[in-house]
């Protein structure tokens, strides 16, 4: 056995609580190398003589899921008194037996050692206000991102001075404008209804001077090109009457160069009272112009990447904080929004962001927060400051799969399921699933206009555990290369509607509301064959999908729910069915 192999943390991903008496445990152990594995477990108070020998309560637990190194096992138990010792038996395919405890691998145990429970991994008590807070709704969400500058012309007079015309076939230049505004959105509510999705991810709307609004001029303003608060204020109520929840994007790493504060910084140096509200390095701030507008390499100040237009707010200040949960705390209040969306997140420090938790929570406790996060996430997700975040990692492994084919399926489901791993299953179920946005190339793009790959992908990623988003314009089969590209306006044109991808997305969009329940990676069992068919099961519910060249002989059991390329059991390339068991 490999000794080595054998892992777990307490207080982590590894141990969660799942209500108020009970706890998801996991063990990693190395693949294929461990026969059965099972939990000892009990209340380390228990008096031998008045209750059972609780380190002797043993429950097996389950294999459930695979990387390429690794196994991990997991069992959901009860504890009524709400405090725990456990410890885990692990036995070999040899038939050697070991005890895993927080001391270490215990191979023959002594009986003083079996009855210290000091020796053993320990949750002192199930303390809910530690536990991660999973919002039921989150995981019954489907998301629909809106660009807004881009998204639906509602009000021509509020257009900017060299507005060009709508016109979705166009290739916008970064610094180009259209005229996306807000009655735009409330004009296309019923689109979205129709569509099915129930809530809406603006991306940022606060007053800017850019198209994409990144640069925050004033957040505690709409930028007028969009319109104006009453407006906002009407289109959230209108979008909650419909069952849609609302999500805008907080832009708090830094702040645009034509904000007041910023300004006052040039204006005044090191004499500003906001000198301490950013990372500058000596005074007066200066950068050298270059050919883009959005770079520079010797500002003198810190910014976000090398763009000399935002720099970088220092979010250790005590007044920068109390600033910024002003205004996270004043669109919750006043205008009633479901989630914030933040920008760069994970260049913000910890502190903060637990302070904002509290902060927005306290006003609504499912209130949904959300982080751009593009790599590893588990410090942001042990309960105290995410709730979420965006989860490209995760769904670039199914890009580099169905799109790039730079991984085959085995090395797909053991990266997925090493994601998986990272973070505990409430965390897994808020995760935010795009396969595009704003920052990346469309999703048709990606998969050189075959449309029964778009769907097939599309339908996979639905299915995954998380929340999925659909960028505007998927619907109706919209291209783009990488921003500016992918910030096409929104095409409104029927005659440029891709009406069959429509219909589909609409029953997809009902399939994963339908089945949004069962996801859970607890019920997560895999499998793949050598033709690349791929089987994602959740007991209740399954999707099987074919991404190899050949056919297949698959399963027809259970009421298909969704299918494409499918036809008497045979599975054609670029063919999924989603069906209950």
């Amino acid at each position: 056995m490999n000794y080595a192999g054998i892992g777990h943390r307490p207080e982590s991903e590894d141990i969660s609580l799942v209500g108020t008496d009970k706890v998801q445990l996991r063990l990693r152990t190395a693949r294929d190398d461990v026969a059965q594995v099972a939990v000892v477990y009990g209340d380390p108070y228990a008096i031998p003589n008045k209750h059972a020998r609780w380190f002797e309560h043993r429950v097996p637990m389950e294999r459930r899921l695979q990387t390429d190194v690794y196994d991990y096992w997991m069992v959901t138990i009860t504890e009524p008194k709400h405090r725990l010792a456990y410890g885990f038996y692990v036995t070999g395919f040899d038939g050697d037996e070991v005890l895993y405890v927080d001391q270490g691998i215990k191979k023959k145990p002594t009986e003083a050692e079996l009855t210290n429970e000091n020796m053993y991994f320990r949750l002192p008590y199930f303390h809910q206000i530690d536990a991660f807070h999973a919002p039921q709704w989150v995981n019954e969400t489907v998301w629909y991102q809106i660009f807004p500058e881009r998204f639906a012309n509602g009000n021509p007079e509020l257009n900017p001075a060299g507005t060009k015309e709508w016109d979705s076939t166009v290739h916008p230049g970064r610094q180009d404008f259209y005229g996306g505004d807000l009655q735009g959105v409330l004009d296309h509510l019923d689109h979205l209804v129709d569509l099915g999705v129930n809530g809406i991810y603006f991306n940022p709307i606060f007053k800017a001077p850019s198209n994409h609004k990144y640069d925050t001029e004033d957040y505690f303003e709409i930028d007028p090109h969009f319109g104006d608060k009453k407006l906002f204020k009407r289109l959230v109520q209108e979008a909650h009457k419909r069952g849609i929840r609302v999500m805008l994007d907080a832009v708090f790493n830094h702040i645009g160069d034509q904000s007041p504060q910023w300004q006052d910084v040039i204006k005044n140096g090191a004499g500003s009272k906001y000198a301490d509200w950013f990372h500058i390095h000596e005074f007066p701030v200066h950068y050298t112009p270059t050919d883009n507008f959005e770079f520079t390499d010797d500002a003198n100040y810190e910014t976000f990447s090398y763009t000399p237009h935002m720099p970088k707010l220092n979010t250790a200040n005590p007044e920068v904080q109390d600033y910024l949960l002003s205004i996270a705390t004043y669109w919750i209040k006043e205008f009633d929004i479901d989630a914030w969306r933040l920008d760069v997140a994970n260049e913000i420090d910890h502190h903060f962001w637990r302070r904002f938790h509290d902060a927005t929570t306290a006003l609504k406790p499912d209130f949904y927060i959300l982080g751009e996060i593009w790599h590893t996430a588990e410090p942001w997700l042990q309960g105290d400051q995410f709730t979420g975040v965006m989860n490209y990692a995760y769904t670039d492994d199914i890009k580099r799969h169905f799109l790039t084919h730079e991984i085959d399926a085995p090395q797909m489901i053991a990266e997925l399921n090493a994601i998986l791993m990272h973070y505990s299953d409430q965390a897994n179920s808020m995760m935010f699933n795009v396969l595009d946005s704003h920052d990346t190339a469309r999703i048709k793009t990606l998969a050189h206009d075959n449309m029964d790959l778009t769907r097939q992908i599309l339908a996979f990623t639905f299915m995954q555990p998380g929340t999925p988003s659909i960028y505007y314009g998927t619907e109706y089969g919209m291209t783009g290369e990488n921003d500016p590209d992918d910030r096409k306006p929104m095409v409104w044109d029927p005659e440029l509607q891709d009406q069959t991808m429509y219909g589909f997305m609409q029953r997809l969009v009902r399939v994963r509301q339908q089945v949004a329940n069962k996801l859970t990676v607890g019920r997560m069992k895999w499998a793949v064959d050598a033709d690349n068919v791929i089987t994602l099961d959740y007991g209740a519910v399954r999707i099987t999908v074919n991404t190899g060249d050949q056919a297949a002989t698959i399963n027809s059991q259970g009421d298909v729910l969704l299918a494409q390329n499918y036809e008497n059991g045979q599975l054609t390339r670029d063919g999924f069915v989603i069906a209950t068991n």
